[in-house]
């Protein structure tokens, strides 16, 4: 049966494990960041030791952090790519220190087959790809294959290309609630199962400051997907835009677009500062609840 706003009680299978959420989408999960590379926009250089990785990311569970989002590689506008190895490298030996220690759900940040198909054998439960399984022509199969959960997020153009240009759209949300919807459809026509995928809408990722509130502010738009929808809006430049502050003084203004987009009926929330958007979490989706 369909809840407020015509959403619905939501599962996603990732790998051995069944995330599931009422129809007021509760309770909000938290995905930690954990960037093992140099020059992410935000921690890059902090944990690019897999020991202080493997420390950070038991901090963050310690903190209410659901998932775990390990990636090697930034995508950050402008960044330039890595090599498989150098990436494998980076991300292997932290999962693998993770899944050791805890039973916490790991995600794996990669557009690259082999680096999922690694991560997965290492630990990963979860594959988490910006270019919704576009990037490398055997990420299909490989998403099949592996049984983990599926991020397909939204992404116009590459982290090399994706803030030039001409960026209008008649409707940003629309365009992305199509876009996913398609690829939804697509990878499960290839063999990906239906109740694996979670939607993404990219924020950051090829729009303008505008567009990414638009996004935020109208997120249940999403919702008609039926799958699980995930929002990443920490520390993101858009918010630096609209605050004047420096990447490591947003946290005030994440917490706000957080608050909003769980109103709007967010599933998980990808953040840095996981103690402080636990608690937003709770207190906006208990509001929400009560407002309906």
């Amino acid at each position: 049966m369909g809840g407020p706003g015509g959403r619905s009680a939501v599962r996603w299978r990732i790998g051995a494990r069944q995330v599931e959420w009422d129809a007021q989408g509760a309770p909000v999960r938290l995905m930690g960041v954990l960037n093992v590379t140099p020059d992410s926009f935000s921690d890059g250089g902090r944990f690019v030791r897999a020991e202080a990785a493997v420390e950070h990311a038991l901090q963050m569970v310690d903190a209410g952090a659901d998932v775990i989002d390990v990636g090697g590689e930034s995508s950050r506008p402008g960044a330039l790519p890595v090599s498989t190895e150098v990436e494998l490298e980076r991300v292997v030996p932290v999962i693998e220190g993770v899944r050791a220690r805890c039973d916490v759900a790991v995600s794996i940040d990669t557009t690259k087959a082999a680096v999922a198909e690694a991560a997965v054998a290492a630990g990963a439960d979860i594959i988490n790809d910006i270019s919704a399984l576009q990037a490398d022509p055997r990420m299909v199969a490989v998403a099949a294959r592996s049984g983990a959960g599926v991020v397909l997020m939204h992404m116009r153009g590459t982290p090399q290309t994706m803030q030039r240009g001409d960026l209008s759209s008649p409707d940003i949300v629309a365009e992305v609630r199509d876009a996913l919807a398609a690829r939804v459809a697509a990878v499960v026509a290839a063999g990906v199962a239906p109740e694996a995928l979670c939607v993404d809408p990219g924020i950051g990722f090829g729009k303008t400051g505008a567009q990414n509130v638009a996004l935020v502010a109208r997120l249940g738009a999403l919702a008609a997907l039926g799958r699980p929808v995930l929002l990443g809006v920490s520390r993101k430049s858009f918010l630096g835009a609209l605050t004047g502050r420096p990447v490591d003084e947003r946290g005030w203004a994440t917490a706000a677009a957080c608050a909003v987009g769980v109103q709007g009926g967010a599933h998980l929330l990808r953040v840095h500062d996981v103690a402080a958007m636990r608690d937003v979490a709770t207190v906006a989706a208990a509001l929400r609840g009560a407002g309906r």
